[in-house]
């Protein structure tokens, strides 16, 4: 799994490009893969083919682990056919039912990689493989690992799922000493079932961007306490002013003028001034950016992505338009790179444009805050004088 952006430190399998036997070209794309900042494409490292596909679709796998194997050009035999193992005989006559039925358990771990398996008490694996054992109800420190540094895999888990129950206390005895009563850590609660669908109903499979949004979302709601301001605007003279230039703007700029560029240069002047608010929690210390780096929340099919327009407190509001034009059109295209997605300061989110008066966004972390522009609605209002008029109104 390679290190797709300096943040990134896991990533989700999405869909393989190339299944085992295929050949591959250096560069050429293998694979999808989906994490908290960009679903990209990994190519190949080198020519050869395809022997082995590690980690399977859908599944977390940590920067640097292995997710397949590639035997080089030079080393691989494109005539000789794959090799995979072979069945197991069948079993003798009158065998016993419990030496049928287990499979084979990887050895115990040594005793440094029983210790290198363990932080702070957790078992070192995927998020996946935790998410997998928790819905079995099952004890992850019982399972063998024969990962890489003594990391649980999938394929260990399910070995051990298979095993009888007095078989797997028996491994797991063998697996590590057992500890005294009052230390042994308790099962995981096993989750409720999810209701059958009823007639009518339909099934989403969760794609690996629609996951990531779901975790990351949840560790935002988790790790920052959210409170929220409204501030209500009186758009009017933005609306007259965007009214009289658009015609002339858009033919010399060839682009959309929005309201998204008057709101976010607002935004980037007021960022300037407090400089509080354009940063970053770093649990023991608050680093304070220098530049404004805006991500624009931009709706894609498949959920939701915020590309950065860098370096937004040196733009006017024509060079906003464009920069924030190019970075939607090319977000709902599918076209960003990890470097559109990375940096960001501050976010700008723009419900308004689907009609929301009101919205409680989520803030995108690490920033220290997220800006909603609601609809633009004509109403009442007092004005100068105890006048009443009908202004041009939004919620901030």
């Amino acid at each position: 799994m390679p290190q797709l952006g300096e943040s990134v430190t896991e990533g989700t399998i999405g869909r393989w490009l190339k299944q085992v036997g295929d050949a591959v070209e250096k560069y050429e794309p293998i694979v999808e893969v989906a994490t908290d900042k960009v679903n990209a494409e990994v190519p190949s490292p080198f020519a050869g083919v395809l022997t082995a596909i590690i980690a399977e679709e859908g599944q977390t796998i940590a920067v640097g682990q292995p997710i397949c194997d590639i035997a080089e050009a030079d080393a691989a035999d494109p005539a000789a056919p794959l090799t995979v193992d072979a069945a197991p005989a069948a079993p003798p006559a009158g065998a016993p039912a419990a030496a049928v039925a287990a499979p084979a358990m990887p050895s115990a771990p040594t005793a440094p990689a029983a210790a290198a398996a363990q932080t702070a008490g957790r078992v070192r694996t995927s998020p996946y493989v935790r998410r997998l054992a928790k819905e079995a109800g099952i004890d992850l420190q019982l399972v063998p690992a024969s990962g890489n540094e003594g990391r649980v895999t999938r394929e260990d888990l399910a070995r051990f799922q298979r095993l009888p129950s007095a078989a797997q206390a028996s491994v797991a005895q063998g697996a590590a000493p057992a500890a005294p009563p009052q230390q042994l850590p308790a099962a995981p609660a096993r989750t409720a079932a999810a209701p059958a669908p009823a007639m009518g109903d339909r099934v989403l499979d969760l794609t690996p961007m629609r996951r990531t949004i779901a975790e990351h979302m949840v560790r935002s709601k988790r790790e920052a306490p959210h409170a929220t301001a409204w501030f209500e605007v009186d758009m009017s003279p933005v609306v007259a002013l965007r009214k009289a230039i658009r015609p002339e703007f858009e033919a010399r700029e060839g682009v959309p003028l929005t309201y998204v560029p008057f709101v976010t240069k607002a935004a980037v002047e007021a960022l300037r001034e407090f400089p509080q608010i354009n940063a970053s929690w770093g649990g023991d210390k608050i680093l304070l950016h220098g530049p404004v780096h805006v991500g624009i929340a931009v709706a894609v099919p498949d959920g939701l992505i915020v590309p950065v327009l860098r370096n937004a407190d040196g733009l006017s509001i024509a060079g906003i338009a464009r920069g924030a034009h190019d970075l939607i059109t090319r977000a709902r295209a599918g076209r960003l790179t990890l470097a559109d997605l990375e940096g960001g300061t501050f976010t700008v989110n723009n419900p308004g444009s689907y009609g929301s008066v009101f919205s409680t966004p989520v803030i995108n972390q690490p920033q220290a805050a997220i800006l909603s522009m609601e609809a633009i609605v004509k109403r009442p209002v007092v004005v100068e004088g105890d006048a009443i008029a009908v202004r041009s109104m939004m919620f901030l």
